[in-house]
């Protein structure tokens, strides 16, 4: 039996759709989260410009002091514990490299240009990230899903001035110091294990420690974590903000999500911008 020639026709063109459609997929689900990117990127920079205006507003200085203590003092205690470990490891494998070379001498320079330009920054904005910004993301999260926000908005006072100013203005402030506190404590941590365990020099230890850090070793390790603290501070108040307009879940399943994304794409921007930075400084 004969297949009419229209029906043919018909046929011959679904296929090719199909196929069209299979061949243009690829491209579509690029473009699509190209787009979804640049929006979110446009929105969360918005967002900080906002936020950052609102911080000199009046009586604000209670909140940021809370927030100081909340961000800063509360993590010492694991900033202290994690620049602890990492210079006695990254004294001992320091070591271990310069002896094969005879150059144990440096070991100072190596540790305190690595813990202070690289080390330092780095692992103190992740540690914060983990310790604070997770609790900021699941706080401002569920005072969005709870309608606590939109109770403020009621009452005529503005969110971004109340929740997010006082946060982005403590982390600028205590990200430098604890950055300077995990430097300090990573070189002690070095000399336990460079000097007491492995038997360097304490005086030639010190010495070059002294005579290899620059005011601009310094300052650079100071501009990440500047640089650090907005990111974070934005990134985990951005996602709990809009934590509510996620469209794969919704409740508490949605401040659970906007935790994890917080975490995860600060630490990769943490990480993504230290490259940056330093390639500029350098």
């Amino acid at each position: 039996m004969k297949v009419p020639a229209n029906i043919q026709d018909s046929l011959g063109n679904g296929e090719r759709w199909q196929a069209g459609r299979l061949f243009s997929l690829p491209f579509s689900l690029l473009g699509r989260t190209v787009l979804n990117w640049v929006n979110h990127t446009g929105a969360a920079a918005i967002f900080l410009l906002l936020a950052s205006w609102k911080i000199l507003r009046p009586r604000q200085l209670e909140k940021v002091i809370s927030q100081i203590y909340y961000i800063g003092a509360r993590s010492t205690m694991i900033i202290m514990l994690v620049g602890l470990f990492t210079g006695m490891v990254l004294g001992l494998q320091s070591y271990h490299a310069l002896v094969k070379v005879g150059a144990e001498g440096a070991l100072g320079t190596l540790v305190a240009l690595s813990l202070i330009r690289e080390l330092g920054p780095v692992l103190t904005a992740i540690m914060i990230t983990a310790r604070a910004g997770s609790a900021i993301t699941a706080e401002i999260g569920i005072q969005r899903i709870s309608e606590q926000i939109d109770a403020l908005d009621t009452m005529h006072i503005d969110p971004l001035r109340y929740l997010v100013s006082p946060r982005i203005a403590a982390a600028i402030i205590s990200f430098p110091i604890l950055t300077t506190l995990f430097d300090l404590i990573g070189i002690l941590g070095s000399y336990v294990s460079g000097v007491w365990i492995m038997g360097a020099n304490a005086g030639t230890y010190f010495y070059r420690v002294q005579s290899s850090v620059e005011l601009k070793d310094v300052t650079d390790g100071f501009i990440k974590a500047l640089v650090f603290a907005v990111i974070v501070a934005t990134v985990c108040c951005y996602q709990g903000y809009f934590a509510h307009m996620r469209q794969e879940s919704h409740g508490a399943k949605a401040v659970g999500l906007a935790t994890t994304s917080a975490v995860v794409l600060s630490c990769v921007l943490i990480l993504v911008s230290d490259y940056v930075v330093t390639s500029l400084l350098l």
